[in-house]
């Protein structure tokens, strides 16, 4: 992943505490048979694959999927249908990094080294500490409502738990990458190993 200037503005649209675990395999197998993500887009909208309480929530959930899918490789796309657990959890978390810069900031800033410093936890008050010293190179975050930013921490350590990166109770999982997710990871540069709490290089 290259990396980011500190001018250009975050996205901080991820409202949904969600790696969509289930519906990403099948998204990614749809494109491995339509081979168009906008055809991939709506066929989830018209099947309800997001299984969405409303056809609005159900296209909002579906074309955040597809961002998120949208970040991996071939390789990682066709990894993702026959992954086991652990590995669909890493490779969503690692879309959703790649998709948002305050996520992988966050990942590699604070999860990632409080790890390496052998921190046992991490909690709410990280990730405001983190936040407070993006506002002064990011306007778009000093801006954000106090209530935003609470939807945001939570929106956060709910997506961190279903990665299997930290527990409800905060503390921090070390991560055991497969071989084949590992080498996917280390042909960016740098390493998206560098976004899990683990001692193997980044």
């Amino acid at each position: 992943m290259a990396t980011r200037s500190s001018s250009e503005r975050y996205r901080l649209s991820f409202t949904s505490g969600v790696l969509f675990l289930q519906s990403a395999p099948l998204a990614s197998k749809l494109f491995g048979e339509l081979g168009d993500w906008a055809m991939v887009r709506d066929s989830i909208d018209a099947s309800n694959l997001m299984q969405a309480r409303t056809a609005s929530s159900g296209r909002r959930q579906g074309r955040e999927l597809v961002q998120r899918l949208q970040e991996l490789s071939e390789v990682e796309l066709d990894l993702l249908i026959d992954a086991t657990a652990d590995e669909r959890a890493q490779l969503m978390w690692v879309a959703t990094c790649r998709r948002y810069e305050l996520i992988a900031e966050f990942a590699e800033e604070v999860l990632r080294e409080r790890f390496l410093l052998m921190a046992p936890d991490i909690s709410a008050e990280h990730f405001d500490a983190f936040v407070r010293g993006k506002m002064l190179w990011h306007p778009e975050v000093a801006e954000l409502e106090e209530s935003t930013l609470r939807k945001l921490r939570t929106t956060l350590f709910q997506m961190l738990q279903q990665a299997g990166l930290v527990t409800v109770d905060g503390i921090i999982v070390p991560t055991l990458l497969s071989a084949r997710v590992r080498e996917e990871l280390e042909k960016r540069n740098p390493s998206d190993v560098r976004l899990f709490p683990t001692r193997e290089a980044a």
